[in-house]
């Protein structure tokens, strides 16, 4: 049984273009997932930045910034995908821990694709309004179902990101809040970084802007959205840098 799980597992971090094609839960033998394992195949440098959008509201202020922040990342030559994480079909944590022996989790709904989609990229952008001093609940559960990242990386000590590929991952957290509290800020900047450290993406930039309930429409500030494109464009050419380096 162990054994099979060892060999399930290497398929798993190991075969990043096999996954993205297929899955590794299709119609692979046991030999095959072994071959693998013994000649991973190395994920696609595709200079890609995931984006996760952590509001219910399409247009709204988070909206606005995060689609500034993406337009940076654009220009400077990476391609983006985003998630609008409180659409996905996927439901919280259930606790069950298959994950501290899975290399994935139990429950089949739409994260089993963002998890590939998490390994995938060489950035990641959060983009959320604050929720009491938190974020949202579909954010939060999204975090939270990242436990296989955590038990490969912290239980298993076999973490899914190559030391490689983590040199290159970093995280732009924009997050938006309606008090004019200085500490609105602080429990979803600590959420972000446990996330961070946990799929191996390193928070590195903030994009922060309280008092909400008074300026209304961050179109009123058009300075909060250039640096929203600044900051995403400074992600995407150290990307770009880093991979045409190699």
């Amino acid at each position: 049984m162990f054994f099979v799980c060892s060999v399930m597992f290497f398929c798993e971090i190991s075969v990043y273009s096999v996954c993205s094609v297929g899955d590794c839960e299709g119609d692979f033998s046991v030999s095959q997932i072994f071959l693998y394992s013994l000649n991973p195949i190395q994920p696609v440098m595709t200079k890609k930045v995931l984006a996760l959008f952590g509001s219910n509201l399409i247009g709204g202020n988070t909206d606005k910034l995060l689609t500034q922040a993406i337009k940076g990342v654009e220009d400077a030559g990476c391609t983006v995908e985003r998630i609008n994480v409180a659409h996905l079909n996927a439901g919280p944590c259930n606790q069950t821990y298959s994950c501290m022996i899975e290399p994935t989790c139990a429950i089949e709904d739409d994260m089993k694709d963002a998890y590939r989609k998490i390994k995938q990229a060489d950035g990641i952008i959060i983009a959320t309004p604050v929720m009491t001093y938190g974020v949202p609940g579909a954010l939060k559960s999204f975090m939270d179902r990242c436990q296989p990242f955590y038990m490969a990386k912290y239980y298993r000590k076999q973490p899914f990101i190559t030391p490689e590929h983590v040199k290159i991952r970093r995280t732009l957290f924009i997050c938006i809040g309606g008090m004019k509290d200085p500490d609105i800020f602080t429990g979803p900047v600590l959420t972000t970084k446990a996330f961070c450290a946990i799929v191996d993406a390193k928070y590195s930039d903030e994009l922060l802007q309280n008092d909400m309930d008074t300026i209304l429409n961050v179109e009123k500030k058009p300075e909060l959205l250039a640096a929203a494109y600044e900051k995403g464009k400074a992600l995407g050419e150290r990307i770009v840098k880093m991979r045409d380096g190699e």
